[in-house]
């Protein structure tokens, strides 16, 4: 039976048990309508859909290979953090032993290791069939430096799971392999103001605060460039290293460890710290700039935003004999009077 009337067949037949994990499902075939004859036709269109991709891959000097997994490196620019919470690992793993690996990945010749593999693509299904003690299906293709970071970056960049600080450390890591600002923009499909504000973050923030707190998938880039100013001052980027410092800070999930490293840097800093002046802004819980305090000895000077509505400033200043009435209960009425 050849492979065009499997297709036809399938359309009349059961459908597919659904993919466990989306690194292991291909591309879902086009709804159709009810009638046979648009069946048919989309059969066909299908079908001669494969044979020009089957025929681009060969004009290209790609090939499909089954490869030892274990002779396959990654790319040397990473693009996603490891987890702790392995459960859609495993869901691929499940996936693949129980259906075979339906996605081939991408992988070039290792241009230092003869012999070996690079894989621009993949990278969870290499450590998959590794696990499961198969071969990889792969596509071998020559690549250069530069292409083997947008085949990546166009293979993972638009998918949901890949975080805002995931996007912006793979930029940062694009960009100190010595590639163009163009080759940023390229892999992760963004014009070059995107590319600007996800290289800023991710240079604003130490590497070791940015691999404590995870990938923080439902925190987005205002609340990252809002913690990126935040720890511009010294003392808040202190704080922050104390709070991921402590035992229980890595046992909470990652958007939960992002939100106390924000709480931290947000906090005052204690008192007995320097008297010197002090510049620092204020935000919403949502990320928004609403003020800028500058604060010297006893003196203390808060500048609203100009987008904050002046109706805000009234109801502030109506508010400060509360807040001094609150501040006086949980101090035990005791005010400071140094200088």
């Amino acid at each position: 039976m050849s492979k065009r009337t499997d297709t036809i067949k399938s359309l009349f037949t059961a459908p597919q048990s659904p993919a466990l994990s989306a690194d292991n499902m291909p591309g879902a075939l086009p709804r159709v309508s009810s009638g046979s004859v648009r069946s048919l036709k989309d059969t066909f269109s299908g079908v001669e859909k494969e044979n020009e991709e089957l025929r681009d891959r060969i004009a290209s000097g790609a090939m499909i290979l089954e490869i030892d997994p274990a002779l396959i490196d990654p790319s040397p620019l990473a693009d996603r953090f490891r987890d702790q919470d392995d459960s859609s690992f495993e869901a691929l793993k499940q996936s693949i032993a129980q259906r075979g690996q339906e996605v081939p990945i991408l992988v070039r010749e290792h241009p230092e290791a003869k012999g070996r593999y690079q894989s621009a693509y993949g990278h969870r299904r290499v450590r998959a069939t590794r696990e499961l003690g198969i071969s990889v299906k792969a596509i071998l293709r020559a690549l250069s430096d530069e292409a083997l970071v947008v085949a990546q970056g166009l293979e993972n960049a638009p998918r949901e799971d890949l975080s805002f600080i995931e996007r912006a450390t793979f930029a940062m890591h694009i960009e100190d392999a010595g590639h163009n600002r163009s080759v940023v923009q390229d892999a992760l499909s963004i014009d070059r103001a995107e590319a600007s504000k996800l290289l800023a973050v991710a240079r604003s923030v130490p590497t070791d605060v940015i691999q404590a707190i995870g990938k923080a998938p439902k925190v987005g880039r205002f609340r990252w460039q809002s913690f990126a100013e935040l720890i511009k001052d010294a003392g808040a980027l202190k704080r922050v290293r104390a709070a991921i410092a402590e035992a229980k800070f890595a046992e909470r999930e990652t958007d939960a460890r992002f939100l106390a490293a924000f709480s931290a840097a947000s906090r005052p800093p204690s008192a007995g710290t320097s008297k010197a002046s002090e510049d620092k802004p204020v935000f919403s819980a949502s990320g928004d700039k609403i003020a800028h305090v500058r604060h010297a000895e006893r003196e203390l000077k808060v500048t609203l935003d100009k987008n904050v509505s002046a109706t805000f400033a009234a109801f502030l200043v109506d508010q400060i004999p509360a807040l001094f009435d609150a501040f006086s209960k949980t101090s035990g009425g005791q005010e400071t009077t140094e200088a």
